[in-house]
C-alpha cells in the first residue's frame, strides 16, 4: 500500500481531483430526501465517496486530492484517510470549487488535471484513462451527464473566466460551460456520456447495476443491499 507522501507526491504525471463535501444530513444529495432520511442520505454519500477514493487511486501515477468547500476539510480528512490530500477550495460553491482546482494544479500547463465528481464510483476506469488521453490532444475534456450537466472536466492550464455561477448544477451547465469555452478559444474533446447519482430513478439503476457487478463500489453496493435497494429495481 502506498504511503500518504506517495499518494501526494508532486512527481505524479497527473492530477485527479474529487468535488466532494463532508457527509452530513440535510448538506449532501438533497434531491434524494423525499426518499430517504437526511441521515441517510449522508451515509449513502460517504459510501459514494469512500468507493470513488478506491476508484481513483486505482490510477497509476496520479496525484488524488479532494477539494472542498474551507468548513469541511477536518472531516473529509478524517473520511480520506491519508488516502487523498484535503484542500479548501476559495470562495463558494461548485463554480469557485473547479476554478479552485485548477488554479492550484494545473497553473502554468504543469500537469493534466482532471475534476471529478464525489458520487461516481460506478463509472469504469477506462473512462477516467481515456480522459487523460482525450484531455492530451485538446485543452479541455467534459465528461456529459444525461441531465444536461457533467460528471467530469479537465484542463491543462488555468482558465479562470471557464465556470461562472449562473447554471452550476442545472440542464443548463454544459451548454454554458461550452460557450465559456468558445469564447475562449479553446479546444474540447469528449468523453462517453454517463450518470451522476441526483434522483431516485438514479438510485435505482446504481443499485441494479451493482446487484450484478457489487465490486465496482462494493461499500455502495453493501449499503444498497441492507436497505433492500435492490428489490426496488425495474427497467
Amino acid at each position: 500500500m502506498e504511503s500518504a507522501s506517495e499518494t501526494w507526491a508532486p512527481s505524479r504525471d497527473r492530477v485527479l481531483v474529487i468535488m466532494a463535501k463532508a457527509p452530513r444530513p440535510g448538506g449532501v444529495k438533497t434531491r434524494l430526501a423525499p426518499d430517504l432520511s437526511p441521515q441517510s442520505v449522508a451515509e449513502f454519500y460517504a459510501c459514494l465517496l469512500q468507493d470513488t477514493l478506491t476508484l481513483v487511486r486505482s490510477l497509476a501515477d496520479v496525484e488524488v486530492a479532494i477539494m472542498c468547500p474551507q468548513p469541511d476539510v477536518h472531516e473529509l480528512t478524517e473520511l480520506a484517510s491519508n488516502q487523498a490530500r484535503v484542500v479548501p477550495q476559495n470562495g463558494e460553491g461548485l463554480a469557485a470549487g473547479l476554478t479552485s482546482v485548477f488554479a492550484r494544479f494545473a497553473e502554468g500547463g504543469r500537469r493534466p488535471t482532471l475534476a471529478f465528481n464525489s458520487d461516481s464510483p460506478h463509472l469504469p476506469r477506462a473512462f477516467l484513462e481515456n480522459a487523460f488521453r482525450t484531455l492530451a490532444a485538446h485543452d479541455l475534456v467534459v465528461g456529459p451527464t444525461h441531465d444536461g450537466g457533467y460528471y467530469l472536466v479537465g484542463a491543462k492550464a488555468s482558465h479562470p473566466t471557464l465556470f461562472a455561477h449562473d447554471g452550476m448544477g442545472t440542464a443548463s451547465a454544459l451548454t454554458r460551460l461550452l460557450a465559456r469555452a468558445r469564447a475562449l478559444e479553446l479546444s474540447v474533446g469528449f468523453l462517453d456520456p454517463f450518470y451522476d447519482i441526483d434522483v431516485a430513478d438514479d438510485l435505482a439503476r446504481l443499485a441494479a447495476e451493482l446487484r450484478l457487478a457489487p465490486a465496482r463500489a462494493p461499500r455502495t453496493a453493501e449499503w444498497l443491499k441492507r436497505r433492500g435497494f435492490q428489490a426496488r429495481t425495474g427497467g
